[in-house]
C-alpha cells in the first residue's frame, strides 16, 4: 500500500502583507507621537515641567500703618500666613478633593467652589488666596499633607491689627477680601483673595495704604517642598497715613459715652479737623481682618444697635432744641427781631388754632423772656413764635445754608445728608402742600427736620466762626500730597453773619452753660469757657410714648464749643435714648476738658476770669479770644 504525504498548507500571504502594514503603522505613530512630543510640543511639555518643578508665589505687600496726629499707632500689620491653591491641574481639583480641603482648612466646601470659580479667568499658573489668615492649626494641616495635596502652598502675608479695638473703629474701618464686583471693576488690579479697605479710613484711603505686591518663583521638589529659590520681585508697602484724631482726646469721649447708644464727634472748627469721632455701640475690625466667623457677622447685623453704623454721619435724627439756635439766626438774619425781642411765656401758645405746649407746661410757664433768656432756658414758646414769624421758606434757606441738609464733605464713605424740610420736599415726597402748622415743630427741631452729629458739630462752629465753615476731615492735605487721592478744593465755604447775630448767638449758648437755670449745667468746668445748646428730641409722639410706657425715650443732645468768642474746639455729643439732655452736657464737658488739659495741663484760670472777658462788650473778631490762657 502507497504512503502519501499531505500537501503543505501555506500562509495566505495577505495576511503576511496586512501583519507588515500593521507593523509599519505602529512604528510610524511612535514615530510621530515621538516627533509630537519632543519637537513639535517641546514647548509645552517644557512648560509643564518647569511649572511641576518651579512654583511662582506672590509676596502680600503690607498696607501703611494709620496714625493718629501725633504719630501713634490707630491700625498697623503683623506677619502672618495665608493658603495658597495652585490650579494648575484644575481637572485633578474634583468637588470631592475640594470638600476634603475645605473641611481641613475649616471652610465652607461651597465657599471654595465658588472661588474656584470666580478664579476661571485668570492664568492657571497664578494661585488664588483659598485662606488669607490662616491659623496655626491651618499651618499644621498644609504641612503635614504636602504629599496628599502638593496644589496647597503658605505664604508669608500681614494681617492688620487694630491695638484699640472697638476704640475708634467706626472711623478706621475694617479690611477684607475683595469683592466679586470689585474684582470685575478693576480689570486685572485685583485678584480673588486679595484683601482691600471696606469700610471708613481703610476703604477711603485703601489706594494710599495698600502697596503693590511682588512675586518669587521657587524651585519645588516631587512632594512640593521648597528646595531653592529663583528670581524675585519685591513687594512694594503701602504708605502710612497720619490723621487728624487726637488719640487722648478719642480715649476720653468713648469712655465718656460709655456704653450708651450714640455718637461723639470733636471738631477744631478753625481747620475742620476732625480731632475724635466716636460711635457705640461698635464693633472690632480685627474680627474682620481674619475669616470672619458667620456667628461673628450675624450677631453684628441682627443688633438692633446696628453696630456697623457709624452714627457720627448716618444716624440721622431730630435735632431737637439745638436747632433753635438756627432759628434765632434766621430771625436775627432777616431782620425778624432784634436780641431784645421779648415773648411771655406762660407754658403754652396757640397757633393757627393748635396749642402748643412748652417743655415745662404745668409748671407756670418761663415768664417773660428775650432771646438770650430763651436760649439759656431753652423756652419752646419763644421759638414757637419765631418759627410764625418766619415762615417756612426763610427756616429751610438758613438752615441749608448754615450747614444742615447735606453732607459736610468729610473724608468718609457713605456719609448721609440729613433732612431741612420744605415746601418742595412736601410735594415731591407727600403729594401735598406744606402746612403752616409743621413750621412751628420745625422751629424747634422737630417734626420732619434730621441731622447728623457731624452736621451738628460743623454747622454750630461754623456759626460761633462768624459764618465760615471748614470741611471736616480726618487725612491732612499733606498726607495726600504724593498720591493720587486729591485734596477737595473747596475746604472752606463762607455764609457771613452779622456780628450782632454771632454774639448773640454765642452768648445765649454761654448762658446756658453758665447761667443759672441754664439747660447745659451740665457742661460747666470751673476755668473753662464753654458755651452750648442742649437738645432733647422725641422719637414718637408723647401720646405713644405714654401708651407704650415710655419705652422710646427721648434722644439728648448736646453741642458745646470753647471759648465762646473763636472757638478752639466744637463737640457734640447724642445720647440715643437718653431721655434728658442732662446726660449729653457731661461728655462734651468731659473732652473740651481734655483738650485743654492736654494744652495747658490741669492749672485753669479762675472762673471769674473767664466770666469777665465774656460779660464785656467787645465785638466778635479773631483779635478779642476770651477763655483759657495759659500761664505766664
Amino acid at each position: 500500500m502507497e504512503f502519501r504525504f499531505p500537501e503543505d498548507e501555506r500562509f495566505p500571504a495577505w495576511k503576511i502583507t496586512f501583519f507588515q502594514c500593521a507593523v509599519a503603522a505602529a512604528f510610524l505613530g511612535l514615530l510621530v507621537g515621538y516627533w509630537r512630543v519632543q519637537i513639535g510640543q517641546h514647548y509645552l511639555y517644557a512648560q509643564r515641567a518647569e511649572h511641576n518643578r518651579v512654583r511662582s508665589l506672590p509676596i502680600i505687600a503690607p498696607r501703611g500703618k494709620i496714625l493718629d496726629r501725633e504719630g501713634r499707632i490707630l491700625a498697623y500689620s503683623l506677619p502672618a500666613f495665608s493658603v495658597l491653591l495652585e490650579r494648575e491641574n484644575l481637572s485633578a481639583l474634583t468637588p470631592e478633593r475640594l470638600s476634603e480641603i475645605a473641611r481641613g482648612l475649616q471652610l465652607d466646601p461651597g465657599d471654595v467652589r465658588t472661588l474656584i470659580e470666580q478664579s476661571k479667568g485668570l492664568p492657571r499658573f497664578q494661585p488664588i488666596i483659598l485662606k488669607p489668615t490662616a491659623s496655626l492649626e491651618d499651618v499644621s494641616f498644609v504641612d503635614s499633607h504636602q504629599v496628599e495635596y502638593p496644589e496647597l502652598a503658605l505664604i508669608q502675608v500681614e494681617r492688620r491689627v487694630y491695638p484699640l479695638h472697638t476704640a475708634a473703629s467706626a472711623v478706621l474701618g475694617h479690611v477684607g477680601e475683595v469683592s466679586e464686583e470689585t474684582i470685575a471693576k478693576s480689570g486685572d488690579e485685583y485678584k480673588p483673595g486679595d484683601v482691600v479697605g471696606k469700610s471708613g479710613i481703610e476703604r477711603m484711603y485703601n489706594k494710599i495704604l495698600e502697596g503693590k505686591d511682588g512675586m518669587r518663583r521657587v524651585i519645588v521638589n516631587s512632594r512640593g517642598e521648597e528646595v531653592g529659590s529663583l528670581d524675585q520681585i519685591k513687594a512694594v508697602p503701602g504708605h502710612d497715613l497720619r490723621l487728624a484724631i487726637d488719640l487722648d482726646l478719642q480715649v476720653t469721649a468713648e469712655n465718656s459715652l460709655g456704653n450708651r447708644q450714640g455718637a461723639v464727634v470733636a471738631l477744631d472748627p478753625r481747620t475742620g479737623d476732625v480731632l475724635a469721632m466716636v460711635s457705640h455701640p461698635s464693633f472690632d475690625p480685627n474680627d474682620f481682618a481674619g475669616h470672619l466667623d458667620p456667628k461673628t457677622w450675624e450677631r453684628l447685623t441682627s443688633n438692633p444697635e446696628k453696630p456697623l453704623m457709624n452714627k457720627a454721619i448716618q444716624a440721622q435724627l431730630a435735632p431737637g432744641s439745638v436747632f433753635k439756635i438756627f432759628t434765632g439766626a434766621a430771625a436775627l438774619e432777616t431782620g425778624t427781631i432784634t436780641p431784645s425781642y421779648s415773648v411771655y411765656c406762660p407754658g403754652e401758645v396757640t397757633i393757627y388754632g393748635h396749642t402748643y405746649h412748652d417743655w415745662v407746661w404745668g409748671k407756670g410757664g418761663h415768664g417773660l423772656v428775650d432771646l438770650h433768656r430763651a436760649i439759656v432756658v431753652s423756652c419752646d414758646v419763644y421759638f414757637y413764635t419765631l418759627g410764625k414769624l418766619l415762615g417756612i421758606d426763610k427756616l429751610a434757606y438758613f438752615a441749608k445754608h448754615l450747614g444742615l441738609g447735606s453732607r459736610t464733605g468729610i473724608d468718609l464713605p457713605s456719609e448721609d445728608s440729613g433732612l431741612v424740610p420744605s415746601p418742595e420736599w412736601a410735594k415731591a415726597v407727600f403729594k401735598r402742600p406744606w402746612w403752616a402748622g409743621e413750621t412751628i415743630s420745625v422751629a424747634i427741631g422737630q417734626g420732619a427736620v434730621a441731622v447728623t452729629p457731624l452736621q451738628v458739630a460743623y454747622a454750630i462752629g461754623g456759626i460761633a466762626e462768624g459764618g465760615v465753615f471748614h470741611r471736616p476731615h480726618l487725612a491732612f492735605e499733606s498726607e495726600l500730597a504724593n498720591s493720587d487721592v486729591k485734596y477737595p478744593v473747596d475746604a472752606v465755604r463762607r455764609f457771613p453773619l452779622k456780628e450782632t447775630t454771632v454774639r448773640a448767638l454765642t452768648r445765649g449758648m454761654w448762658g446756658a452753660v453758665n447761667d443759672g437755670g441754664g439747660t447745659g449745667a451740665g457742661a460747666r468746668c470751673p476755668g473753662l469757657d464753654i458755651a452750648g445748646k442742649t437738645g432733647t428730641a422725641q422719637v414718637v409722639s408723647a401720646g405713644l410714648q405714654q401708651a407704650t410706657g415710655n419705652r422710646y425715650k427721648n434722644n439728648a443732645w448736646f453741642v458745646g464749643f470753647s471759648p465762646s468768642n473763636n472757638p478752639d474746639i466744637v463737640v457734640a455729643a447724642l445720647v440715643m435714648q437718653g431721655e434728658h439732655s442732662s446726660v449729653a452736657a457731661p461728655i462734651a464737658r468731659d473732652v473740651i476738658r481734655a483738650y485743654y488739659e492736654k494744652r495747658y495741663g490741669p492749672k485753669f484760670p479762675a472762673p471769674q476770669q473767664v466770666q469777665a472777658s465774656l460779660t464785656g462788650q467787645s465785638d466778635h473778631n479773631p483779635a478779642a479770644r476770651g477763655g483759657i490762657q495759659s500761664d505766664p
